[in-house]
């Protein structure tokens, strides 16, 4: 049972994550703005995690520069609310399952914009290169046929959902234009990029600041101060602030509390049992899970290009991890020879 322990947690954390995507849109279909929402996410998880930070960290916490600091602020603005801010308005213009599907090319823009940065490198001579190169292009066609191409609907039978009838035809009667669809989608990528940046960044500022749970509470409650300026601009009408004990409410406690702590914690768990790759590979669940769940409870209509895209989206992750797996075998592979024949060496002597 140990053994299965963090095949379970992988599981479960995919699960919290598409139940992140179906409550967000639908908070978002029963008119929440969306400025407003973030906001209101990033002072819950700010309130679940500072009692937290406090209780583990208020002796061990190390002193902070004032341009940590500074660097902080900037990561939170980029990599929290920023990102949170675009993937708002692009599930607005799209759907939880196109939500759940663009999450399989973060690990890919992340590779991608680790290589511009030079801290990856492709060498196109190699089987590893080449399946890296490929899985980029993969994803770039898989996005373009979820922007461009709709193709056949595909609906499930189900005639009974646990949703009221009143939000399945707000859902409706907001179905998005064709162009509204595709700057969805942009809007999309665009929030993964800055995703992407905010984990390659992170992990120059860890080396300045080690405390992991120190650095996610200070980002939260600079992420909140941010969220709070951008809501004032974007939503002045007093009554998008007021909150009732509805779906919006959950979605901002869910978001909150369960996203931003549970998974917090089980991520760092499955990361220090089996890996990075181990967590990454089980990325497209959250896609599966998701359009399941959106087709069986919320009646959501696929499309077939969505459904095209999403695989190539998937096929391109798996091209990109395996071309990095293969060339890590390969530099280990050296390393050890290297090694050996130092041995060697020495012994001859």
């Amino acid at each position: 049972m140990e053994g299965k322990k963090p095949y379970l947690a992988v599981v479960l954390i995919q699960m919290i994550y598409a139940g992140y995507f179906l409550l967000t849109k639908l908070a978002f279909d029963v008119g929440m703005n969306t400025c407003v929402f973030v906001f209101y996410r990033q002072a819950a998880a700010s309130l679940f995690l500072v009692p937290i930070t406090i209780i583990f960290e208020r002796k061990s916490a190390p002193p902070l520069s004032f341009s940590l600091t500074i660097k902080i602020f900037l990561l939170s603005l980029i990599g929290i609310t920023m990102s949170l801010n675009i993937v708002g308005v692009a599930l607005k213009y799209t759907s939880a399952s196109l939500g759940a599907a663009s999450s399989n090319t973060l690990p890919v823009i992340t590779f991608f914009l680790a290589v511009l940065l030079r801290m990856e490198n492709i060498k196109l001579r190699t089987i590893g290169g080449i399946m890296k190169f490929g899985g980029l292009s993969l994803c770039i066609a898989g996005v373009a046929t979820i922007a461009f191409f709709k193709g056949p609907l595909l609906k499930l039978l189900v005639h009974h959902h646990l949703i009221s009838s009143r939000i399945r035809e707000m859902r409706r009667g907001e179905d998005p234009a064709a162009d509204t669809w595709i700057k969805g989608v942009f809007l999309m990528m665009l929030s993964n990029v800055t995703w992407a940046l905010w984990l390659l960044l992170q992990g120059r500022l860890l080396k300045g600041c080690p405390s992991k749970l120190l650095l996610t509470t200070l980002q939260c409650l600079l992420s909140t101060i941010q969220s709070f300026l951008v809501a004032l601009v974007f939503a002045r009408d007093l009554n998008q602030w007021k909150l009732g004990f509805n779906v919006q409410l959950l979605s901002i406690f869910y978001c909150g509390a369960v996203v931003t702590g549970v998974t917090f914690y089980l991520q760092a768990w499955v990361i220090e049992k089996k890996g990075p790759i181990f967590l990454v590979m089980t990325t497209p669940l959250i896609m599966i899970f998701t359009i399941t769940i959106s087709a069986f409870v919320y009646g959501e209509i696929i499309s077939f290009g969505s459904v095209l895209g999403a695989i190539l989206l998937v096929g391109g992750l798996y091209c990109v991890l395996w071309g990095k797996m293969r060339e890590d075998d390969i530099a280990k592979g050296e390393c050890n020879s290297k090694v050996d024949a130092e041995k060697a060496s020495c012994v001859a002597n």
